[in-house]
C-alpha cells in the first residue's frame, strides 16, 4: 500500500535568485540595512585589528624591554606604552560591544518587519485566490507557509546574514593586514582558505542531505506509528502484527542510517576545519620562525605573533560562511513554497474594463454552460437554465450530480469552461466580482462563525447596519432567542453555541445585507427538527421578492418552491412544481416517496423505542 510521504526537497542551485528576491524585502528598510551591515563590518574590523595591536605591543613595549635587560644595568620598563595599549584594548572592546549591540538590534528589526511584510502578503494573497486553489491545497500546508516557513527565510536574511557579512569582512580585513605586513606569510595562510572553503561547503551539503533524509523518515515513522496504533484492532484481526513490525523496522533502519551519516559528517566537520587552521598556524610558526631568527631578521617577533593569531582565527569566518551557505540551501525549499504561493494568480479575476453591477433584479441564465474541476472529468455539459427574478428554485438530486457546482458558478467562485452565465441579461464576466457577490446571500450546510460576539458575526458582511436591522435580521429567521445574547462571545469557530444557533446566526448574517439572490446549500441539514422548523417559518418571508435557490437533501423542505429542478450527472432531468413532478411519477417522485417511507419507518421505530422505555 502506497502511503503519502513528506515532500523531499533536494534543491542545490538557484541560490542567487532566491537570495536576490529575499533581500529585496530587507531593502524596504534601507536605514536599518545600512546600519546592520556597517556594525557587522565594524565588529569584523575590530576583531581583525586585535592581532595588530598585539604586534605593536610586543615590538614596541615587550621586546625593547627584554633587550634592555641584556644591555643595560637598569632596564627601563615602558609603563606608558602598557597603559596606552591597555586603553586601546578597552576602546576596541567598547567598539566591539557597541557593534554587537547595534547589529543585533538592527537584525532583529529587519527580521520582524520582513516577517510582517511576508505574512501580510501571504494572507492577502490567500484572500485573493480563487476556490480552485483551495481544492488543491491542504490547510496544514498553508499554515506552514505563513508560520514556520516565513520564520526560516527571515532568519536567513537577519541572523544568517550576520555570519555571511562578518565572515566575508573578516577574511578581507585579515588578508589585507597580512599582505601589508608580509606577503610571504600571507600567501601561506591564504593558500589554506580555498581548501578549507571547499571542504567546509562539501561537508555542509552532506550534513544537509542526510539531515533532510532523516527528517523525511522521521515524519514517515511518526505517521506509521500513529496509523498502526490507531489501527491495532485491524492488525490483530487480520494477523498482520509481524508484517507491520517488519515494515516499521525497515523504516527505522533507514532513519538510523541517515541520522548516523548526518551525525558522522557533523562530527568530522569541525575537527577538519580546526586541523586546517592548525596546519596553517604550523607553517606560519615554522617559516615565520625561520624569518624571525635569520640574520638579519626578516620579520619581528610581533609580526610572527600576529600571523600566528591570523592563522588560528581564519577558520572561524570560513565556518560562518559555510554555515550561512548551508542555511541558505536549507531555506530555499521554504522560500520556494512561499514565493510559489505569492506568485500564484487567481483563476477568477475581473477583466481590465469590468464595470460594477448596479442593483440587480436577479434574473439568472445559464447558456450552454460547461464546467469541469478536472479537464478529464466534466461536471456540466452544455447546460441551459433560466431562472426568473423573484422566483424560488430548488435543486435536488443524488450527491455529486452538479447541484453545488451550479451554486458555485452563480456566485462566480468558479467560471464556466464553456458557455455563458448572464445576470439580468448581462454576461457576468463583464462586471466586477465584488458588485455581484455583495448582492448574493449564501448560507452553507456547515455554518462558520469567526471569533467575536454574535453581533460582530451578524455584521461581518455589512458593518454599517443599524441596531434595528440587526434585530430585524434575527426576527426574520425566528432567532429572537439570540437577541439578549448579542454581545456574548461565540468562541473559536462558534464553539460556545449549538449547531442550530450557529446556523441561525449565519442566516441572519446573509439576510442583513439584503441580497437580491439568496442561496441555501443544504442549510438546514445539520440542525435539529425544532431549529429547522424555525428556519423554515422564516424562509418564506426571506424569499419574498428575491431570487432564491435552495439545495436540499430533505425534499419535504422544498415542496413549496416555485420550481423544483432535478439534476443528475450535470443535466436537468426534470423541472416543475412539486405537484407537477409528483404527477409525472418520474425521478423526483421516486426520491420523494422513498424519503417519505424512510421518515415514516424512523417515526415508527422511535415510537416503539419510547413505548419500551
Amino acid at each position: 500500500m502506497k502511503k503519502p510521504s513528506e515532500i523531499e526537497f533536494t534543491t542545490k542551485g538557484s541560490l542567487y535568485p532566491f537570495l536576490k528576491r529575499l533581500i529585496k524585502y530587507s531593502f524596504r528598510y534601507p536605514v536599518w540595512v545600512t546600519g546592520f551591515i556597517f556594525f557587522v563590518l565594524l565588529v569584523a574590523l575590530v576583531e581583525a585589528v586585535y592581532p595588530l595591536v598585539w604586534l605593536n605591543l610586543i615590538d614596541k613595549v615587550i621586546v625593547p624591554y627584554a633587550e634592555s635587560l641584556k644591555t643595560s644595568a637598569e632596564p627601563h620598563a615602558n609603563y606608558e606604552g602598557l597603559r596606552m595599549y591597555g586603553m586601546i584594548f578597552i576602546i576596541l572592546g567598547l567598539l566591539l560591544s557597541l557593534g554587537v549591540y547595534f547589529f543585533i538590534r538592527f537584525g532583529g528589526r529587519i527580521q520582524e518587519y520582513v516577517m510582517y511584510d511576508i505574512r501580510h502578503q501571504l494572507f492577502t494573497k490567500l484572500q485573493q485566490l480563487s476556490f480552485s486553489f483551495y481544492d488543491k491545497s491542504a490547510t496544514g500546508w498553508l499554515l506552514t507557509r505563513i508560520s514556520s516557513d516565513s520564520v526560516k527565510v527571515t532568519e536567513l536574511i537577519s541572523w544568517g546574514m550576520i555570519e555571511a557579512i562578518w565572515g566575508i569582512g573578516m577574511i578581507i580585513f585579515c588578508v589585507t593586514a597580512m599582505f601589508i605586513y608580509n606577503w610571504k606569510l600571507a600567501l601561506i595562510v591564504t593558500s589554506v582558505i580555498p581548501i578549507l572553503m571547499i571542504v567546509s561547503f562539501k561537508l555542509r551539503m552532506l550534513i544537509l542531505k542526510y539531515s533532510r533524509e532523516s527528517r523525511k523518515y522521521n515524519s514517515e515513522i511518526t505517521a506509521s506509528f500513529s496509523e498502526h496504533i490507531s489501527g491495532i484492532e485491524v492488525n490483530k484481526s487480520l494477523v498482520q502484527e509481524e508484517r507491520v513490525s517488519k515494515d516499521f523496522t525497515k523504516l527505522s533502519e533507514k532513519m538510523r542510517v541517515s541520522s548516523y551519516r548526518a551525525a558522522f559528517y557533523q562530527a568530522v566537520f569541525m575537527p577538519l576545519i580546526i586541523f586546517g587552521g592548525s596546519t596553517a598556524a604550523a607553517f606560519v610558526i615554522y617559516y615565520g620562525g625561520l624569518m624571525a631568527i635569520s640574520v638579519p631578521p626578516e620579520i619581528t617577533v610581533g609580526t610572527l605573533a600576529a600571523f600566528f593569531g591570523y592563522a588560528t582565527m581564519i577558520f572561524e569566518p570560513i565556518l560562518d560562511i559555510s554555515r550561512f551557505y548551508s542555511q541558505a540551501q536549507n531555506s530555499i525549499s521554504a522560500g520556494e513554497r512561499i514565493f510559489s504561493l505569492l506568485d500564484t494568480t487567481p483563476s477568477v479575476t475581473d477583466l481590465p474594463d469590468a464595470e460594477d453591477f448596479g442593483t440587480i433584479k436577479g434574473d439568472i441564465e445559464f447558456r450552454n454552460v460547461s464546467f469541469s474541476y478536472q479537464k478529464e472529468k466534466p461536471v456540466l455539459t452544455n447546460l441551459n437554465l433560466s431562472i426568473e427574478a423573484g422566483t424560488s428554485v430548488a435543486l435536488v438530486g443524488e450527491t455529486g450530480g452538479g447541484k453545488s457546482t451550479i451554486i458555485n458558478l452563480i456566485c462566480r467562485f468558479y467560471e464556466p469552461t464553456g458557455g455563458t452565465i448572464l445576470i439580468d441579461g448581462i454576461d457576468y464576466k463583464t462586471r466586477t466580482i465584488k458588485s455581484l457577490r455583495s448582492q448574493i446571500g449564501v448560507v452553507l450546510q456547515t455554518p462558520h462563525l469567526f471569533s467575536g460576539t454574535i453581533r460582530e458575526n451578524i455584521l461581518y458582511g455589512r458593518t454599517d447596519a443599524t441596531e434595528k436591522e440587526i434585530l430585524n435580521s434575527l426576527m426574520s429567521v425566528s432567532a429572537e432567542e439570540l437577541i439578549p445574547k448579542l454581545d456574548e462571545q461565540v468562541g473559536e469557530g462558534g464553539e460556545k453555541l449549538s449547531i442550530g444557533q450557529k446556523q441561525l446566526i449565519s442566516f441572519a448574517r446573509a439576510v442583513i445585507s439584503n441580497p437580491r439572490i439568496f442561496i441555501m446549500d443544504e442549510a438546514t441539514s445539520s440542525v435539529d427538527t425544532v431549529t429547522e422548523q424555525k428556519i423554515q417559518s422564516g424562509i418564506k418571508s426571506l424569499m419574498m421578492g428575491r431570487t432564491s435557490i435552495i439545495i436540499a437533501h430533505r425534499l419535504s423542505t422544498v415542496r413549496n418552491c416555485d420550481r423544483i429542478i432535478v439534476i443528475d450527472n450535470g443535466e436537468i432531468m426534470e423541472d416543475g412544481s412539486h405537484k407537477e413532478l409528483i404527477s409525472k411519477k418520474g425521478i423526483y417522485y421516486r426520491l420523494y416517496t422513498r424519503q417519505l417511507i424512510e421518515e415514516m419507518e424512523k417515526s415508527v421505530i422511535g415510537e416503539q423505542a419510547e413505548g419500551e422505555i
